[in-house]
């Protein structure tokens, strides 16, 4: 029997001008708009039927802060379902906390690309299945890169970013993948930065040379508009899992009719 595919709402999580912690949503990690409170949000979430969960605090890596334990805590009472959390991880320790805070897995990214001994550490200290490598990446057309697509007719490689995509790092995003997989990472939750907020649709060629690059659970992530995009990552890129926020966030779809379309055309999902 094939493995059910998973639906995964996520939050982006940041502080208002008051302090506070809030959920934000943009288009190509720019332009935030307010969304809502992010315990309210996991509530809603975990009573929808979602499969899992991630909360990201999306400056925490780019204003060197910790994460926000306080309310990965809270977020954590609120949702039965795997939780992962990313943002600002960057020790064997911050992964320890976070664990402890009530987190199943941890995201990690800029963390891993300064340090890969942190993945080994990670998984070593906590296990595989914990540690989430994030890959945000953004299509470069020219040659510096390692492994090319083809992509509306042109050649292009995909560079792993930081800092919410806003720095590049010359790091070919599918050999990191690679890496990281070697290391002892239990899943790879790629990030398109140039389908980011979109909604046109998940990056396919990504997503794709990833999961034909590693035998690693795959979560798509980035330019969900809509079930049929779920359907295509699933069936044309191979990916394991579909994040998706606006959507959701904004009442256009609901993850019961998501998992709806999909069963409908053959996807295996948990119902």
């Amino acid at each position: 029997m094939p493995l059910t595919k998973r639906i995964i709402p996520c939050i982006d999580v940041d502080t208002d001008e008051d302090g506070d912690p809030a959920v934000y949503t943009g288009v190509n990690f720019e332009n935030l708009e307010y969304t809502g409170d992010p315990v309210e949000m996991a509530r809603r979430y975990n009573e929808a039927g979602a499969d899992e969960f991630v909360f990201l605090d999306i400056t925490a890596s780019a204003d060197g802060r910790e994460t926000m334990l306080d309310v990965v805590s809270r977020v954590a009472d609120e949702v039965f379902i795997p939780l992962t959390v990313g943002g600002g991880i960057r020790t064997a320790e911050d992964v320890r906390e976070t664990l402890r805070a009530g987190a199943d897995k941890v995201s990690i990214n800029t963390g891993a690309l300064d340090r890969p001994a942190l993945v080994d550490e990670g998984a070593a200290s906590f296990g595989s299945q914990c540690i989430v490598i994030s890959l945000d990446a953004r299509r470069r057309y020219d040659e510096a890169g390692e492994h090319y697509e083809r992509v509306g007719g042109e050649s292009c490689w995909f560079e792993c970013t930081v800092k919410g995509g806003r720095e590049g790092t010359g790091v070919d995003a599918v050999e990191w993948a690679r890496e990281a997989e070697g290391r002892g990472a239990g899943e790879l939750f790629v990030n398109s930065i140039d389908a980011d907020g979109t909604k046109d649709g998940y990056d396919v060629p990504l997503t794709r040379a990833v999961c034909e690059s590693t035998g690693t659970p795959v979560i798509a992530s980035s330019g969900c508009g809509g079930p049929e995009d779920a359907h295509e990552v699933f069936t044309e890129a191979g990916a394991d899992a579909a994040l998706a926020a606006s959507i959701f966030h904004f009442g256009e779809y609901s993850v019961g009719e998501v998992k709806e379309y999909l069963a409908d055309r053959g996807v295996p999902v948990r119902r």
